[in-house]
């Protein structure tokens, strides 16, 4: 039996819409690294960890804090593997481990390398440090999107390196040229 035909948003903003029911992704914006029929993976990137600071992140790494120019806010990536970090950066960096190039403007790099590169002035012009990732099993955002749970932008690194993390959410939804005002959590049918 042949896999079921995804479009492939790899690349792209998920913005939660009103109503959605789960208050982890309470106006969200996820900036999607990959998806594909196995599913999807995705970084939020506007919502600051509450309970973490980069210093405290550089200090549990042994990343010495004299050398630590770079300091940043750290965001809660979603509620998969929470202790586990990301960097969501612009393209003008490349691990000397690993990686992922998900798009135009946008690198992913989840070894320690890049933020020992962050904390010393040498690691990408843009980033987001992030703790967790959100995830979805086969067919189960495409599922989320139909029962209108998100709405899909282009990502645009000013929206998502740029602008203020409580601004994000406002910022997307504009973008589709929607009054954010308007929005429904009910889908309906015509």
């Amino acid at each position: 039996m042949p896999e079921p035909l995804t479009l492939d948003l790899t690349g792209a903003l998920l913005v939660a819409m009103p109503g959605m029911g789960d208050p982890r992704f309470d106006r969200s914006v996820v900036f999607l690294c990959a998806h594909s029929a196995e599913g999807a993976m995705g970084l939020i990137v506007n919502k600051p960890a509450e309970d973490m600071a980069m210093g405290e992140l550089y200090d549990q790494l042994d990343i010495t804090a004299a050398r630590a120019r770079r300091l940043m806010p750290v965001h809660f990536g979603g509620p998969v593997e929470t202790a586990r970090g990301f960097v969501l950066h612009s393209t003008d960096y490349q691990s000397r481990l690993k990686t992922l190039d998900v798009c135009d403007g946008f690198g992913m790099t989840a070894t320690l390398d890049v933020l020992e590169d962050l904390a010393a002035g040498d690691g990408p012009d843009r980033a987001l440090v992030m703790l967790g990732y959100a995830g979805w099993g086969p067919g189960q955002l495409e599922a989320e999107i139909a029962r209108n749970g998100w709405l899909t932008v282009d990502a645009d690194p000013g929206l998502v390196f740029g602008t203020v993390d409580g601004d994000k959410w406002m910022s997307a939804v504009k973008s589709l040229g929607i009054d954010p005002l308007g929005l429904s959590g009910a889908a309906g049918r015509a």
